[in-house]
């Protein structure tokens, strides 16, 4: 799996998919949708689709596929890469939605939850595998929130195509299966090759599990949070984990229109720039690297 271009720019989103099997273009298929990490507070959140013939299911359930989060890392990596021998009937496409659109896009002015994004990422997937020409007759995915809503939604978009939607889908249907696995297999690629724009002092690449109640992930947030400009763009600062790290560990920003009675006992931000003792020594932040500024302390 070529992440490259991921690893190139890590900050939007990125889409990947295998070769369309030319049977795919010929006969029926299904095609299976699932996500790896919704719920972690660092790395991308990954949508994959896994598709195949109809007449074809029986063979890819001989693969022994099964939701990813029952196999091995080592037992993930064998399935995918003979998913890839299989490549005449088999087929996927990934799209990376990396922490920092994630949060951007919970931020906005204009509110786009998870689940939303969630949604449409699937249904792009789906399309773009019509617009491939695989001939998408059925559609299996892993519920994201109440699956009749979800399901619905779905069929709207996708009127002529048989659309199934359940929870626990990668656990009963192959083809989902298969997704899950392509899914957590690219996640598991981005994180452990993340490249990181910040320089960080003494970056700890041991980050846990990245789920916000795993202490060591809590651990990895505190030591690495920014006082000025906050984390690295490995970590989805929406998260509420990240946010209540930020309030006490960074500094309070007071605005122009600010009530004056919320201001007092408040830092000033210029304090950021003093020679005065800290808690710990610390790099400038890459703003002022990639510029080339300095402090100055006499004028």
């Amino acid at each position: 799996m070529d992440l490259s271009e991921l690893e190139r720019d890590n900050t939007g989103r990125c889409r990947l998919n295998s070769p369309v099997p030319a049977v795919c273009r010929k006969e029926p298929c299904a095609l299976g949708v699932d996500e790896a990490g919704r719920g972690p507070v660092l790395g991308p959140m990954v949508y994959a689709i896994c598709y195949c013939p109809l007449s074809r299911l029986t063979d890819l359930e001989a693969l022994k596929v099964a939701d990813s989060k029952t196999l091995s890392e080592s037992e993930r990596h064998r399935l995918f890469a003979k998913m890839e021998e299989d490549g005449d009937f088999v087929g996927w496409a990934l799209d990376v939605l990396s922490p920092n659109l994630i949060s951007t896009s919970m931020l906005g002015r204009v509110k786009y939850n998870l689940n939303s994004l969630s949604h449409d990422t699937a249904a792009g997937l789906v399309q773009y595998a019509l617009d491939q020409g695989v001939k998408v007759a059925q559609v299996f995915v892993d519920t994201v929130g109440l699956p009749e809503t979800y399901q619905e939604r779905l069929q709207q978009c996708f009127p002529n195509i048989e659309v199934t939607v359940k929870a626990k889908a990668d656990a009963l249907y192959p083809v989902v299966s298969a997704a899950s696995i392509c899914a957590k297999v690219a996640r598991d690629q981005v994180v452990k090759n993340w490249q990181f724009v910040e320089k960080l002092q003494d970056l700890d690449i041991d980050y846990g599990s990245g789920y916000p109640n795993d202490p060591k992930t809590k651990a990895w947030l505190r030591k690495h949070v920014e006082p000025i400009f906050g984390f690295p763009q490995f970590v989805r600062f929406s998260w509420r984990t990240a946010q209540s790290i930020l309030e006490k560990e960074a500094e309070v920003v007071t605005w122009e229109d600010s009530p004056t009675e919320n201001q007092a006992g408040l830092g000033r931000i210029t304090s950021y720039f003093n020679e005065g003792p800290r808690t710990r020594p610390r790099l400038p932040h890459r703003y002022f690297q990639e510029r080339g500024l300095e402090p100055a302390t006499t004028l």
